[in-house]
């Protein structure tokens, strides 16, 4: 149960959210993705245009590669020969192969699928990007991969990007804003602004401003972390 939200998203920017399991982050995403409906209050999705990416890939079994990387494309009603030519070009240019995309998703690793996932998302031009945890699964060289990838096509298409995640890095790494979220009932209780361009964020930056955000109260109080000791 969520209570008390009020939340913009501006065009062009990321926000992260960020909280324990069970705060409801998950429904607040759903809600912005239209998947779920508000007992009260209402959902404006000024966005033309929404795509998501899970946790897990999702990709569909009985599908090859390309044709899952098209799937949107379909939706959408675009000719086969256009969206097959879209989804070629999406596919190479986060690292899939000719030989990935005549592959069904279970003979792909599964980095293989999450590049392909991060495809099928950005092949419908998203103003709008949905992240539920897209990159936990992922170990650490394959995470800064698919940062670099989204950050390139973030950039070629303006998307905006509402995301959420546990990984405290990930969130000053990604996020224009980060939300500190707290169940029972689910509310935003802190927002922090990260106002250095992602471009500058260098990994050194990243490991300390990770540091100092973690030192927040509201950060540990959100987490159930100890207060820390005075010196």
């Amino acid at each position: 149960m969520l209570e008390a939200i009020d939340l913009a998203v501006r065009a062009g920017e990321t926000v992260a959210l960020v909280g324990p399991s069970g705060c409801g982050k998950t429904t607040l995403l759903n809600l912005a993705a239209g998947l779920l409906d508000p007992w009260d209050g209402r959902v404006a999705n000024g966005f033309s245009r929404t795509a998501m990416m899970f946790q897990e890939p999702r990709l569909l079994p009985w599908k090859r590669t390309l044709a899952n990387i098209a799937l949107g494309l379909k939706a959408l009603g675009l000719p086969r020969a256009e969206r097959d030519e879209r989804a070629y070009r999406l596919a190479l240019s986060v690292g899939l192969t000719d030989d990935d995309l005549d592959k069904y998703p279970g003979a792909l690793s599964g980095g293989m699928q999450s590049r392909a996932a991060l495809a099928r998302a950005f092949a419908v031009q998203p103003d709008l990007l949905l992240l539920d945890e897209a990159f936990a699964a992922l170990d650490i060289g394959l995470k800064s991969e698919l940062y670099a990838l989204l950050a390139r096509e973030r950039a070629a298409h303006g998307s905006a990007v509402l995301m959420i995640t546990h990984d405290l890095m990930e969130a000053v790494r990604l996020a224009d804003r980060i939300l500190v979220m707290t169940g029972s009932p689910g509310r935003i209780v802190a927002e922090h602004r990260v106002d250095t361009p992602a471009g500058e964020r260098g990994e050194a930056w990243v490991f300390a401003r990770t540091a100092e955000f973690i030192r927040w109260p509201d950060i540990r109080a959100a987490f159930a972390l100890p207060p820390l000791e005075t010196p």
